[in-house]
Order: C-alpha cells, then structure tokens, then sequence
C-alpha cells in the first residue's frame, strides 16, 4: 500500500459553503477511521477558513456521533466569533447528509516559547532504539491497524505486560512518536499524537476497539523538531466507560500537547464492583 504523507491525508477543497475531504483509510485502526485523524482533517479546513491571523488550532473538542467511512466526505464550518486573540469556528463532518463528527476549534497564533511555569516532568522513557516500534497488527492479532504504518510509535518496553497476558493494570501507557512520512509535528499532526494507540483498556486487561465518545485536545505550543514523548493514563473505568489522559512533550522537554477523552469499552463478563491498582 502507498504510504501518504500526513499533509496529504487531511487535504480539503473548498466548494462554495463547505469543504470537501477524501479520508484516507490508511488513518484508520480496525477498520474505523482514527478519531484525532478526523478532527485533523476538520482543523485543516477550518484554518484554511480563518485566514493569517490566527493560523493554528489551540483548543479542539469533538463529538462522534457515527463512525465516518473512508471516501468522500464534506465539512460544514461554522465561525462563532473572532476577536483579537482568538477566532472559534464549529464545524460538522458528514457523510451522505448525516453528521458524523462535531467539534468546537479555537484558533490561534501558537509560539515555540518554553512556559512561563510547568508542574509536569517529561515522561521518563528509554531510549528509541530500545522501544520495539508497533506494528501495523494489534496486540494478538485481533484487528489491523493500519495507522500503525504511517505513525512510527515505539512504546516503552516496560509497560507492554499486556502483549504477554499480564497487564500492570495501572492504567499506563508511554512511548516515543514520529511521523513516518518524516515530517515534523505541527499543531494540527498533533491531534493524532493526542489520540494514541493502542487504548490505555489494554493495559487494564481490556483489550479490543474502544471507540472515543468525546475528545478535547489542548494544543499549547509549536512542537520542536524531532519525536514526541507520549503519555496515556486512565483514572476510572464505570459502566463500560473508560477516560484517557493523554500528555505530549517535544524533544526540548516541552509540554507542546494534552488531551482527554471518553471512550467505550467491553466489560468482562463478570468483575468485581470495584477494582484499583
């Protein structure tokens, strides 16, 4: 399979009132079209709307109310206000008249600029070269993730129990993250950063497709050329419902990304009413 860049994947045309998209497949983790994938290519058609003064994507929160398929596609953006910091825009996607996707993007002019003051440390992970890269199969071969093929990820060997059958079940999940088409992060690639694979379930022994609800991702400054360090955690799994939170640090140690998120998840047949680490 050709392998797209990233520019490519999220590409839109304006016609008249809306944008028109062609998602990409490869974007896509068990057959279904990966979430911050989808919220990446609705922040490209809305940047693209906002004109220079506010050129990147700095708070995004979306909604999946049916899971898109690949192909054709159109993305309906709505602006709410633009002042002299920021711009906000609504935007749908959808797919044969039905909305599939809605989110709320604020626009802004992000900076490379360190923080003025940070309570988070970097994620402390080894080395690339000792963290096996994921491949484009999910852990026991259940599903293919063909995502896989155009995020270079390499988890920290010392959080993959789950492969063996024999989860931490701390809720944790880290590893470093290219683009393989070799292109830096940018504030939009971000989005997919933010969104990580596999689901943090997995290392709760609850393995399998976990279909994000909702999603809001903070984008707080230019990445740094180079990988990212990511970091998932979970806090509580209730009534087939589990969170994410989702930390990225560029290679200057930067927090350049956050993300939370809800997502479902199946239950085993039986468990105790309450479990913890």
């Amino acid at each position: 399979m050709h392998m797209g860049t990233f520019r490519e994947a999220v590409s839109v045309v304006r016609r008249g009132d809306v944008y028109e998209a062609d998602l990409d497949p490869q974007w896509s983790v068990g057959g279904k079209l990966h979430g911050g994938y989808l919220l990446a290519v609705m922040g490209r058609a809305v940047c693209d709307g906002a004109g220079d003064g506010h050129p990147h994507p700095s708070v995004v929160s979306g909604v999946f109310a049916a899971a898109p398929v690949p192909g054709p596609a159109e993305i309906h953006v709505e602006p709410l206000r633009t002042g002299r910091s920021a711009t906000q825009v609504r935007a749908r996607l959808t797919q044969d008249g039905s909305v599939r996707v809605e989110a709320l993007i604020t626009l802004e002019r992000l900076e490379e600029a360190g923080p003025w003051w940070s309570g988070l440390e970097p994620v402390d992970l080894p080395e690339e070269r000792y963290c096996p890269r994921t491949p484009p199969v999910a852990p026991g071969g259940a599903f293919p993730v063909p995502l896989m093929e155009v995020v270079e990820q390499r988890l920290d060997p010392g959080r993959l129990g789950f492969l063996s059958g024999s989860p931490s079940r701390r809720g944790v999940i880290a590893g470093w993250h290219r683009l393989a088409d070799g292109s830096d992060w940018d504030p939009l690639s971000l989005l997919v950063a933010l969104d990580p694979v596999p689901s943090v379930g997995f290392d709760l022994d609850l393995p399998g497709w976990a279909p994000t609800i909702q999603m809001s991702a903070y984008i707080r400054r230019v990445p740094a050329p180079g990988p990212l360090r990511v970091r998932t955690q979970a806090a509580d799994v209730t009534n087939g419902r589990l969170d994410e939170t989702v930390y990225a640090w560029d290679g200057e140690d930067r927090l350049v990304g956050q993300a939370t998120q809800l997502a479902a998840v199946r239950m085993p047949a039986s468990t105790p009413a309450a479990r913890s680490r």
